[in-house]
């Protein structure tokens, strides 16, 4: 059977569900090829607000989104033999009363069904249900909490709904899945932390959480292939906000990250452009001796994005250090740049030629 994607995950140009989500500078999200065929046929306002678009028009990946869309149909749901009214399901869960496997089929089917129902998943936040479903992550029952992580997760998807978990006490029981859950409960938790953070608000409180960014990095550290690349995402997402790098930093992040590149994780180079933008971020960079070789590779091998934030993260480590600059120099990396410049993408041209006039000055006296 075809999935039913949420209507949160389809573009609306195409409709369909998008597959490259990006963000015009008006807010909204589109298919990258919905709108592209937009712009290149002259337009230049928002298909939706009718509002002038910066020019060139810029084109943001939204990676919260393109990892909640790729992760959908990650959570395996056993079919339920019958159909009760989701107030019954609601009432089930939230009654101390109810056995474990009562709760589990509840959470089986509110799960199923809250996917591709909004009104569902409002009717479920105001009806008192997610107090309930937070008592379950927080059980030491694996299944229970794996099934009310999922369950959360479709929860998050909207918009309206993400500040209000967090103030019913969501992190802290995520972060409690994130330390001590099972690999599936780690990987569904750094999930929904990306889709909080969707929120600018929510990226705030999350990296003020205790121990949200250090059991992140733990994440990175000791997780497997799936938890590494959630965590990577999730770390991604929050740390646009400036407080969370240095956070970060602090707990770890930048060797982890360095040799996660190393093994061909791009997701961890994107990270490290982040981290770049921050003092003590540049500072750890800089005492690693591997770390403009492993970016020159990604910058001869990675994908578009891949490029685009090595790029961006020898930009940085260049204007802070004199050291990287000749060891970016002596890589070759000037005149790789120079080739950037023909690039396709607007965003590789801009730091091609960003990290060109840095270079310019270093090179003459080379």
């Amino acid at each position: 059977m075809a999935i039913q994607y949420p209507d949160v995950f389809k573009c609306p140009i195409s409709l369909e569900t998008m597959s490259d989500p990006v963000i015009l500078s008006s807010g909204h999200t589109f298919d990258r090829s919905s709108i592209q065929r937009w712009i290149d046929s002259g337009h230049r306002t928002c298909p939706i607000t009718k509002l002038p678009l910066s020019e060139p028009p810029s084109l943001i990946p939204n990676h919260a989104l393109r990892s909640l869309i790729s992760n959908y149909t990650l959570v395996s749901l056993p079919k339920p033999q019958s159909q009760p009214e989701p107030q019954t399901l609601i009432s089930i869960l939230t009654s101390p009363s109810s056995p474990i496997d009562s709760k589990l089929s509840s959470l089986d089917q509110l799960t199923r069904l809250s996917k591709r129902d909004s009104a569902l998943r409002r009717r479920l936040t105001e009806s008192g249900a997610v107090s309930a479903v937070l008592n379950c992550v927080g059980s030491d029952d694996q299944s229970l909490q794996e099934r009310a992580l999922s369950l959360l997760l479709n929860l998050s998807l909207d918009d309206d709904n993400k500040v209000g978990l967090v103030a019913e006490g969501a992190i802290g029981r995520i972060v409690a899945a994130l330390r001590g859950g099972s690999a599936e409960s780690q990987a569904v938790a750094a999930t929904i932390l990306t889709s909080l953070a969707v929120v600018e608000v929510n990226k705030a409180t999350i990296g003020a959480y205790p121990y949200a960014i250090r059991d992140l990095v733990s994440l990175l550290r000791e997780g497997n292939g799936r938890e590494k690349k959630e965590a990577a995402t999730a770390l991604y997402a929050i740390c646009s906000f400036p407080d969370n790098r240095r956070r970060a930093v602090e707990c770890g992040a930048v060797p982890i990250l360095i040799t996660m590149a190393d093994s061909g994780l791009e997701r961890a180079v994107e990270v490290l452009g982040l981290l770049a933008k921050c003092e003590e971020g540049r500072e750890e960079m800089v005492k690693f001796k591997s770390c403009i070789r492993i970016l020159v590779h990604v910058l001869k091998n990675g994908s578009s994005r891949g490029v685009q934030y090595a790029l961006l993260t020898m930009n940085s480590l260049c204007c802070y250090s004199e050291e990287m600059c000749l060891e970016v120099l002596k890589e070759g990396v000037f005149e790789i740049c120079l080739g950037l410049l023909e690039d396709d993408n607007e965003k590789i041209r801009r730091n091609a030629s960003s990290l060109i006039q840095v270079l310019r000055g270093k090179r003459s006296i080379k």
